[in-house]
């Protein structure tokens, strides 16, 4: 009997062993699958981001309007200062046969009643406003959420406007003597939005040549590196 019991974990430690190769087998097999799913998802997510933004910026400016690929020809500008906020600013810049059609500034302003609005402005080469979007808010609903373009078409007040239409003591609510406006019980928002408007305006006037500014291709590139410097 004591010889039999001596002779049982001998029989049982090759079986511990392969549980435990088992196991280690099934949660590489796991990890695997997890991780390859994480890598295809991660891929749809990135492109389902890129489908939205582009959704956002073609409501500005149509996807006719120009030929280029408007989401590879970014500038990231870190102008703090000037837009009053910490937040870079992005611009897309639209091209049809190489000219430049529009930029569209993605911008935040902290003026808003609640906190940041970020709202897309699409400035057309010859400085009038090709369309605005606010994209992200967290304004009063049912009073100052109406700046959002999903709840109001208040917005599309400022399409074809520009700097000197109106002047600008009246790039405010109408309230405060602008010619814009606001909404009932709330004036915060929208004054918020047109500021951030006008900045955009100002920036665009003041630094057209950065925001236009042609990206040289590879091959434009890879010829100007071979081309002597002059002596």
């Amino acid at each position: 009997m004591t010889e039999g019991l001596k002779k049982r974990p001998g029989k049982t430690l090759p079986l511990i062993v392969k549980a435990s190769l088992t196991l280690a087998i099934i949660t590489f097999i796991g990890v695997a699958l997890l991780a390859g799913t994480w890598e295809l998802t991660e891929e749809k997510i990135a492109e389902q981001r890129r489908k939205a933004v582009l959704t956002g910026l073609n409501q500005i400016l149509p996807a006719e309007s120009y030929d280029n690929e408007l989401q590879d020809d970014t500038l990231i500008i870190n102008a703090q200062g000037f837009f009053k906020h910490p937040k870079a600013v992005v611009v897309f810049r639209a091209r049809k046969l190489g000219q430049p059609v529009a930029v569209i500034l993605q911008l935040t302003t902290g003026e808003g009643y609640n906190g940041d609005i970020t709202l897309l402005v699409g400035i057309y080469s010859n400085g009038k406003i090709a369309g605005v979007r606010v994209t992200q808010q967290r304004e009063t609903p049912g009073l100052g959420d109406a700046i959002d373009s999903r709840r109001s078409d208040w917005a599309l007040g400022f399409k074809q406007r520009a700097l000197g239409d109106p002047i600008a003591s009246q790039w405010t609510v109408k309230r405060n003597g602008g010619d814009f406006d606001q909404f009932t019980g709330a004036t915060i928002s929208p004054r918020a939005v047109i500021k951030a408007v006008r900045r955009a305006l100002e920036y665009e006037r003041n630094n057209r040549k950065t925001l236009y500014h042609k990206i040289p291709t590879t091959e434009q590139q890879d010829q100007s590196n071979k081309e002597p410097s002059a002596q």
